[in-house]
């Protein structure tokens, strides 16, 4: 009654006895358990807070704990504790529960034995959840089927549990502990048993229970006991009738587990596992056959399968064909049960041949090969480490380390292991919690691949503060373990570092004690992530090496030994491991440098140059023995893979240039183009210079530039650019870097810029070298000729004999052979035919020799697919890689997505293995080193050509259009999981990147979505767009794609309008909004073409028409507020820029679009009945209705139905309507300054543009411009107002003239004498008779003469430089230092500049009211283009001051194209011509700016181009050409007069 009435009360006021009285009676615990809560003090108070977590850190194990946790959740909601199973459930010991999973749930024996270790009984059991099961480290496959198990004991008797009996060696006391015990797999591979010193081996038992299985029925837990206590004669004489059996018994157990793994399946499954059986060929066996597999049952079809396949391949088919038919789980069960059935990273025969751990450590790092080359990358986990240790650790620089996971707080202190390794290499300290967040941003950030990150997991003494504190075990697993664990998760994913391809290296340099370490916890991590097969352990001493094994065991049952070095010392594991290759050159990496002298390249400065692969003086020398064999089959090998298709080496150059009578084969534009580039690097006076290689996919273009590289290499710094889409800032800086590397002087640098698409990025990358140069860069005037930078952009492209005569300097290359190149070819074979076997199956060499021959591909492509069938997987791979290789350059599909999706397990030494499935199509596959994405092996065919042709031979011969091929690739989930993403890139790329057209531009769509329009249609494309969106859901270029397909080739705006609106809902962005604006431009042009034609009229399209219009104006405007806000383009614009646009700045084109549609507003209502035709009281109506003059009811119009209705329409739209002409004439004069005052690049995007802001504006004259008739008539008939509507005349006369506005004076430069006369005229008038003079018409005034001046000095309507100075003094005392816009402190300049005679304190005034105004108001244009001068400071005096570029223009004859380099690079201002007419002023250049001189006057003035001044802020006597820019001064040609 007293147990009673204290547990009736809220068990919040429970005292520790009365916690500890529940305990016993009601959760029913042990007494030790319910002791432990007493010691701790745990009232109810404190009970009612306590989880899972909060027990176990009393001691007690998970199993009583797990229990406990679900009694007090019961009591918590104050409810009776119920059980879900039956009763007798309950009642199993701990044991029992283990027999239980091991007979009937047939889970792997470590999870019961996991379980029995925490005391899992049955009234423990049947309160587990998952995540119970999850914490004990069992996987959530097991673990879900062990709760099925249980709930599925309420429908089925109870079941019998035998007692287990063990035959372990370590309980039979067997005489050899230390021989490790073989799985079953490895059983049946030697045919050998062997005796284990753990827990018995799945073989023992399984013959141990055939031994006893009529003799042992279910009985009490003590006759488990005493079977488990034999006598150790008894077990030795079992152990002796194991080995008699184990051969025999493998075969029948091997039977039981494929019929018991397949009795898992459902009818269905087991009829899918007989359609993938009958079809499965990746064995030397022929497929079973269908009439063999028809009515067998699981057993039956496990014994076929054995006698077909074999008992070691029957395994490993069963496994293959599971996860063809989704059922991985079991797959995974089965590979469990059977030991080790994945090929091992060491074969067996390979371990046999070590004669000591030497050549043991050697096989595991470099896969049984000589180099460690075999491996992308290493990850290393370190302890403690001595000083005396570290002296031997130097091996670790020769490791191509993805990072250092260090539990050294000391290590980066000297004598520490980081200190050391960052003497010589470069490494980035981290911590753990660095590595979460997005992979692709945690990549960049922590600049992964590139750099060493060396990750301090346990604190580091160098800082002071506590979150750097070295921590206890307890306090680590509480504060660092998790953040540990998730490094360890990132590390481990295959999007990071793909599985084969990175080794794992636990370096244990002192002793691990007890499980209780951090570095245990952490091989913990690692096997949850990767396969131990990975892991290699190297010990400090053997003793540290046992208990290392012992804890392993005895955690996850693994034997470590055939994957770990104790035996060597540090200093031998040091030196074997230096020993491989590949080696360092023992003179070291040289470097030209000045004056004919060399420098040596040290391996950290190389560390730091990351976005630059450096070509050395002495590149490939000092590397092999060249006289060994080893070396030849290193040559043949290079080679064979070169002429075969491969990507050149410098190799290739070096083995020609040692053979010379076997030269290289060259192209004819070769020496052309050197010397080309040679003139560029000794005589431009230009800092950086680019240099244009265009060439057709496929016809040597990259071999010729890397020759060029490799024949200059003597004379400047090479270096090859490894990823495009490297920061270009960045880029310019390591260029700096390398150009001034261990010399005082600068050495000139080629940088070969490869593969690019467009010439934009290079141009950025120019302007950004120059940059660097002025910031970085302390130039002597007799360094300045070495100071350069030749890029040599080398682009692929399909006209390049177009885009050669569009650029300058440049060259081009085609798929076409001259007499003397085919002769070439022809002799170059010969040769290949002294030394190498068949080199007529080298077919990108003899593609060329036979000069692009289409017949000779073709029938290569024939040859190749011949008997091809879709249906298998190699072919489905071939027909992707033909697919991706023939639309996207660069599109290697990875080795290990291709081992993947064929099924294989690779031997990891040997990756031939995807190329022996791929065998029928090896002849033209190729395996390449892809350096992007940290660098991985990649498959692809050998030739452009190749691919192409193979694709029209499926069309032509399997009927496989290229749409199939589409769909089935997006269709292929693999291709979209996690791993290596380039192919994705690929696939996308496939998709939306269109071609440069072989005139200007580009194409509407990209070449595959062109096909299969030509070929299917819209029903085709739309599915693959629709389904490619549905793969790329982050991606708004899909969605963009497909809506600009939709409306451009189909006329589908509403559903166009859908995906475009799509796409910006991902991103927001000025491309994805222009589509929008496009679709409903093109939908109101098509309307105004259909209403066109149309006889009858309807007012609703009207108020369609209307609706569209606004829309549309709504997304151009809202596009070109995003272009004026950010900052920067969007990375994912960058590489196919809108989809309408191929330039990374959207620039003013939403501000074309609004006047686009709002000239098609214009048209649509000029033919409404009441606006139409000739009549020009309508023309007035019209104009005066748009003017705002009058409202659209005083219109004069015909009553009528219709007309009414128009009204109505117009009613509703009128605050549209009537804004309309205001937002196009500020429009017009907003593009107009850009046009004007900017230099825009000279694509033909641009001038397309202009073209079509002019064609407007000429429209726009027309309806607003022009004087209506009674406006003539008014004034003959009313002379009073003859004044007022002259006064609107001359105005309309200025706007119609573009006029009005200062930019547009400016245009007028270039524009007949007659015009800005007659423009001159009309503003004396108005400064005349407008008794309302507006500022803006003195200043556009005062310009106005200036222009003319310089036209026609003569004329009578020029006033002279007295009255024009006047007007303006007068004007800027009225308007002072704070007008809106920049154009009177412009004329300042123009007017009050000082000659050297004179003095005025005001210009610097006018210098800073000018630079403060234009980055206020014009500030949108200017970001990233540079200003233009139209006019120059000469030698007169007064106007004559004032020369304009069109005079400078005009004293050269020659063409425009090489006139504007000259202006480009500042060459011009070295020509004669130029130099007599301007003046040089004097300056001085202090703290990194420029100022010109007027006696103690300094005028801040700006340098023309990046770079024109010196970094270091020297304070140096210059002297320039000054410029005037609608932004400020500009200073040309800077010259340092020291």
């Amino acid at each position: 009654m007293t147990t009673t009435k204290t547990l009736s009360q809220p068990f919040e006021k429970w005292t520790e006895k009365d916690v500890r009285l529940w305990l016993m009676t009601e959760v029913k615990v042990h007494e030790t358990c319910a002791d432990r809560f007493c010691e701790e003090e745990v009232s109810g108070e404190s009970l009612v807070v306590f989880e899972k977590t909060d027990i176990l850190d009393l001691g007690i194990k998970h199993g009583p704990a797990v229990k406990i946790t679900s009694y007090l959740e019961s009591l918590k909601k104050g409810s009776q504790h119920e059980s879900q199973f039956p009763a007798y459930v309950k009642n199993w010991t701990k044991e029992q529960v283990t027999q239980w999973l091991l007979q009937h749930v047939k889970v792997y024996s470590k999870y019961a034995e996991q379980l029995e270790k925490e005391d899992v009984s049955g009234d423990c059991l049947v309160c587990f959840k998952k995540q119970d099961f999850l914490d004990l480290e069992v996987k959530s496959g097991p673990a879900v089927r062990i709760l099925a198990e249980l709930r599925h004991l309420n429908e089925k008797p109870e079941p019998t549990l035998q007692p287990i009996v063990y035959t372990s060696t370590d309980q039979a006391e067997a005489p050899n502990p230390t021989q490790p015990e073989l799985s079953l797999a490895q059983a049946i591979e030697t045919k050998q048993p062997e005796s284990r010193n753990k827990i018995e081996s799945k073989t023992d038992k399984m013959v141990g229970e055939e031994f006893e299985k009529s003799q042992l029925p279910f009985k009490e837990a003590s006759e488990k006991k005493e079977i488990q206590q034999q006598k150790p004669k008894d077990l030795g004489a079992r152990r002796k009738e194991t080995v008699l059996t184990t051969v025999p018994a493998a075969k029948y157990n091997i039977t039981v587990e494929i019929k018991e793994t397949l009795d898992n399946l459902l009818k269905e499954d087991v009829n899918n596992f007989h359609f993938y059986l009958q079809e499965y060929t990746n064995s030397n066996h022929k497929p079973i056959s269908l009439s063999r597999l028809e009515g067998k049952d699981t057993k039956d079809t496990a014994k076929l399968i054995i006698d077909h396949y074999g008992e070691k391949e029957a395994l490993r088919v069963t496994k293959d064909i599971l996860k063809d038919i989704n059922q991985r789980e079991l797959a995974r069960q089965l590979e469990n049960k059977m030991g080790q059935l994945k090929q091992p990273r060491l074969s067996k025969d390979l371990l046999k041949k070590e004669a000591n751990q030497g050549d043991k450590l050697k096989n595991l790092l470099t896969c049984g090969g000589n180099s460690l080359d075999n491996y992308d990358r290493f990850v290393v986990v370190v302890n403690k480490s001595s000083p005396e240790q570290v002296q031997y650790l130097q091996f670790l620089n020769k490791l191509k380390l993805f990072c250092v996971l260090d539990f050294d707080p000391s290590s980066v202190a000297p004598g520490g292991l980081c200190h050391s390794y960052r003497e010589s290499r470069v490494a980035n300290l981290h911590t753990p919690s660095q590595y979460q967040g997005q992979t692709d941003s945690v990549i960049k950030n922590l600049n992964l691949y590139k750099q060493t990150s060396w990750v301090f997991c346990n604190g580091r003494n160098d800082l002071d503060s506590n979150s750097d504190k070295e921590l206890d075990y307890k306090n680590w697993l509480k504060k660092s373990c998790k953040g540990v664990e998730k490094l360890v998760s990132f590390v481990c994913d295959p999007e990071v570092l793909l599985h084969g391809r990175c080794l794992i290296l636990f370096l244990l340099l002192s002793p691990v004690d007890t499980e209780k370490d951090p570095i245990f916890e952490i091989y913990k991590a690692f096997i949850k992530h990767t396969e131990e097969e990975s892991i290699v352990t190297i010990c400090g001493s053997r003793s540290t090496y046992e208990k290392w094994k012992k804890m392993i065991q005895e955690m996850s049952g693994s034997d470590i030994d055939p994957r770990s070095i104790y035996e060597l010392t540090l200093s031998e594991v040091n030196g074997t491991v230096m020993a491989l290759g590949p080696f360092n050159q023992s003179s070291g990496r040289l470097l030209p440098s000045s004056d004919s002298s060399f420098v040596v390249l040290k391996q950290k400065d190389e560390d730091l140059l990351t976005a630059l692969d450096i070509l050395c003086l002495n590149q490939c020398e000092n590397i092999y023995d060249e006289n060994s064999p080893e070396f030849h089959d290193f040559r043949i090998k290079v080679e064979e893979e070169f002429y075969r298709g491969g990507k050149v080496k410098w190799w290739n150059f070096y083995f020609c240039d040692k053979d010379k009578d076997k030269p290289f084969v060259k192209r004819d534009k070769y020496d052309n183009v050197k010397k080309m580039i040679t003139f560029h690097l000794r005589d431009s006076k230009d800092m950086c210079i680019l240099f244009n290689l265009f060439h057709h996919p496929g016809c040597g273009g990259s071999t010729l530039a890397m020759h060029l590289m490799w024949d200059l290499r003597q004379e400047s710094r090479c270096a090859v650019l490894k990823d495009n889409t490297h920061p270009k800032a960045d880029v310019a800086i390591q260029v700096i870097k390398l150009m001034n590397l261990e010399s005082e002087r600068p050495t000139p640098v080629l940088l070969l810029v490869d593969d690019s698409k467009e010439t934009e990025n290079p141009y950025e990358l120019v302007s950004s070298i120059r940059q660097a140069v002025r910031d970085y860069c302390n130039i002597n005037v007799d360094d300045a000729k070495n100071c350069k930078v030749m890029i040599l952009n080398c682009v692929r492209s399909h006209s390049p004999k177009e885009q050669y005569i569009r650029h300058n300097p440049s060259q081009f290359i085609t798929a076409s052979l001259t007499k003397e190149e085919q002769n070439n070819f022809e002799k170059k074979l010969k040769e290949l035919e002294e030394t190498h076997e068949k080199p007529e199956n080298f077919y990108s060499f003899m593609i060329m020799k036979s000069n692009f021959d289409q017949k000779y591909i073709d029938k290569l492509a024939r040859d190749t697919l011949e008997n091809f069938d879709f249906i298998s997987k190699e072919a489905r791979l071939f027909g992707f890689l033909a697919l991706l290789n023939t639309y996207v350059a660069e599109s290697e599909i990875s080795l290990s997505l291709c081992e993947d999706f064929l099924g294989i397990k690779v031997i990891h030494w040997q990756e031939d293995s995807v190329m022996d499935r791929m065998k029928r199509y090896s002849n033209v596959l190729i395996i390449d080193k892809v350096e992007e994405w940290g660098g991985y092996k990649g498959i692809r065919i050998l030739h452009h050509s190749i691919a192409s042709a193979c694709l029209k031979e499926l069309e032509r011969s399997c009927f496989l259009k290229v749409s199939n091929i589409t769909m089935e690739i997006l269709q292929c989930d693999l291709f979209f999981n996690v791993g290596v993403a380039k192919h994705r890139d690929s696939i996308q790329q496939m998709l939306i990147e269109r071609q440069q057209k072989d005139g200007v531009g580009r194409e509407l769509f990209s070449p595959l979505i062109d096909k299969i329009h030509n070929q299917e249609g819209r029903q085709t494309v739309q599915q693959i767009f629709v389904k490619a969106s549905s793969r790329f859901l982050t991606s708004a270029s899909i969605p963009q794609a497909l809506a600009r397909y939709l409306y451009i080739k189909e006329s589908d705006f509403q559903e166009a309008t859908k995906w475009a609106e799509t796409a910006k809902n991902i991103k927001e962005n000025p491309f994805t909004l222009d589509t929008i604006g496009q679709i409903h431009k093109s939908n109101l042009i098509s309307n105004n073409n259909r209403e066109k034609q149309e006889t009858s009229r309807n007012p609703e399209d009207l108020n369609t028409n209307i609706e569209i219009a606004d829309n549309a104006i709504r997304a151009f405007k809202r596009a070109q507020e995003l272009a004026n806000t950010e900052d920067e383009p969007e990375e994912e614009v960058a590489d196919d820029a809108s989809d309408d646009y191929q330039r990374k700045s959207y620039n003013v084109y939403g501000y074309v679009g609004v006047l686009e549609i709002a000239f098609l507003v214009f048209e649509i209502l000029s033919r409404l009945p009441f606006f139409e035709g000739n009549d020009p009281m309508r023309k007035k109506y019209f104009q005066s209705f748009l003017k705002k003059k009058i409202p659209i009811t005083n219109v004069h119009k015909e009553e009528n139905e219709i007309n009414n209705r128009y009204v109505e329409i117009i009613k509703e739209h009128e605050p549209f309507l009537l804004s309309l002409k205001t937002e196009v004439k500020e429009t017009f004069d907003l593009v107009n300054c850009y046009f004007t005052y900017t230099k825009v690049n000279n694509s033909e995007f641009d001038s397309k543009k202009h073209r079509t802001v002019c064609g407007l504006f000429k429209k726009y004259g027309a309806l607003f411009c022009t004087a209506p008739e009674d406006m003539k008539k008014e004034r003959q008939n009313n002379p009073n107002l003859n004044l007022e509507i002259n006064i609107e005349e001359h105005r309309l006369f200025l706007e119609e003239k573009q006029a009005d506005t200062f930019a547009g004076i400016h245009q007028h430069l270039d524009k007949p004498a007659e015009e800005i006369e007659r423009i001159t005229e009309c503003y004396a008038f108005l400064q005349k008779f407008n008794k309302k003079q507006k500022t803006k018409e003195t200043i556009n005034y005062i310009l106005s003469n200036i222009v003319l001046y310089l036209l026609k000095p003569k004329s009578k309507h020029v006033k002279s430089y007295s009255q024009l100075s006047d007007l303006l003094l007068k004007t800027l005392q009225d308007v002072g230092l704070r007008y809106p816009f920049p154009d009177p402190y412009y004329l300042a300049l123009l007017l009050f500049w000082p000659s050297p005679t004179e003095k005025n304190s005001d210009i610097g005034t006018y210098v800073t009211a000018i630079r403060n105004s234009s980055r206020k108001h014009l500030s949108i244009f200017f970001r990233k283009r540079s200003t233009i001068a139209y006019f120059y400071l000469g030698k007169g005096e007064g106007l004559d001051r004032l020369v304009s570029k069109r005079k400078l223009d005009g004293t050269f004859k020659i063409p425009r194209d090489i006139l504007a380099q000259l202006w480009w690079n500042g060459d011009i201002f070295k020509e004669q011509q130029i130099t007599c007419r301007l003046h040089r002023v004097s300056g001085i250049t202090e703290e990194g700016q420029v100022f010109a001189n007027y006696g103690t006057l300094k005028i801040l003035v700006r340098p023309a181009r990046i770079g024109g001044i010196r970094h270091g802020c020297s304070r140096e006597r210059v002297s320039f050409y000054l410029g005037f820019a609608i932004n400020g001064l500009l200073a040309y040609d800077i010259q340092y007069e020291n």
